[in-house]
């Protein structure tokens, strides 16, 4: 009798430890945020553990808490597969998670907006333990014979792991509201007070031209719906081109490009929903988002069956350009009344990571880009070196 074949070595995720990565800071920045007004109240950095339960806390507060670290728990157990599995991730996943969980209330003892407790920390320990669970019971199929694996391989190119994290983040870059769709990256209003420090004379000088020649540095009402079809078909096709540059000849191309607009665009309107009001979901959807929109469906509608280094290049071309954009001109105005009706509430944690998130993503998918280019590169030359 012939021996039986060997088994296919397992091999730890990649994607799994970077969404992992990526999930941690998230975690940490909505749980510091806003990271202002720091000071010592005389208490221990873990007196939350001792102190009796709060007398008033609500069901959505506990739920967003165990909602909130179910992903942890999972994507722990992932991180740590083959290497441990079944009941030695789980053990590690808790001990894991309960370290962060209780570092994250005892820092918050220092910020007078936040208030450590141990209910907090019991219900983000809840999350963790579900989270790990429903890892250990879906690993196997998803990391080693499942479906999405297969697909995996099969439409995406080997070194798309850290592309396909951004790319699901990028939907969920679109919960915090912006003065311009898909206008992530918005940095300049966050440091304005310490640019116009540095830079006084330079940022003054294109106001004095405008004054100059009879123009108003205050743009119109046609000149930012101008601006936000530029934002919006920049972003828009940003995102798109990082999805096709990842992509195999055999991938449904359309098929994808469609599911990852539809779901932005379906975040982006349960996001207005709830944090304005139901009839508002729909309120991002100015002419100039519309214009944008139908901007970037005519350029893509070529552009997604380019060779894939050349869409490697528009996206970090598009994605500059539209960064450039949204931190070259001013708030809109029309924007900054529309937030007034905003009340933050009990969504000021979560609108931490989310803005966190907004005006991070495009940084880091240049980064990614920039990253595959020098690798294309060092690729290209291999083969000239050894002849």
């Amino acid at each position: 009798m012939g021996e039986a074949p060997p088994q296919p070595l397992l091999q730890a995720s990649p994607l799994a430890r970077i969404a992992l990565l990526a999930y941690l800071f998230l975690i940490v920045y909505a749980s510091w945020f806003p990271f202002t007004g720091w000071r010592d109240v005389g208490l221990a950095p873990f007196e939350y553990l001792w102190a009796p339960m709060p007398k008033y806390w609500t069901k959505f507060d506990a739920l967003i808490n165990i909602g909130g670290y179910i992903p942890l728990g999972m994507l722990i157990v992932y991180a740590l597969h083959p290497r441990f599995r079944k009941a030695g991730a789980v053990a590690l996943a808790i001990a894991a998670g309960s370290l962060l969980s209780g570092t994250m209330e005892a820092v918050q003892q220092y910020l007078p907006s936040r208030v450590a407790s141990m209910l907090d920390f019991y219900t983000n320990l809840g999350g963790i333990c579900i989270g790990a669970l429903l890892a250990v019971w879906s690993a196997a199929a998803l990391l080693e014979r499942g479906r999405l694996r297969l697909l995996r391989q099969r439409w995406f190119q080997t070194e798309a792991s850290g592309g396909l994290i951004l790319l699901a983040l990028w939907p969920l870059a679109q919960i915090f509201p912006q003065g311009y769709l898909f206008g992530h990256g918005q940095i300049v209003p966050i440091l304005s007070d310490w640019i116009s420090a540095l830079l006084s004379d330079w940022l003054a000088a294109p106001v004095r031209l405008a004054t100059l020649l009879g123009l108003d540095p205050e743009p119109s009402l046609e000149q930012y719906w101008l601006l936000e079809t530029l934002i919006t078909a920049s972003g828009l096709c940003g995102a798109v081109l990082l999805l096709h540059c990842l992509l195999r000849k055999a991938a449904p191309k359309v098929a994808l490009t469609l599911a990852l607009i539809g779901a932005a665009l379906a975040t982006k309107s349960l996001a207005y929903a709830l944090l304005f009001a139901p009839e508002n979901a729909f309120a991002w959807l100015t002419a100039g988002a519309r214009g944008g929109l139908l901007v970037a469906a005519l350029m893509l509608s070529g552009l997604i069956y380019a060779q894939p280094a050349i869409q490697r290049r528009l996206a970090l071309l598009m994605l500059t350009v539209g960064l450039l954009a949204v931190n070259s001109v001013p708030a809109n105005p029309y924007f900054v009344a529309t937030l007034q009706a905003w009340v933050q509430g009990k969504f000021l944690n979560f609108n931490g990571a989310a803005h966190f998130l907004s005006l991070l993503w495009p940084f880091l998918t240049l980064w990614f880009l920039l990253r595959a280019l020098q690798r294309a590169r060092h690729q290209r030359r291999q083969p000239l070196q050894k002849m």
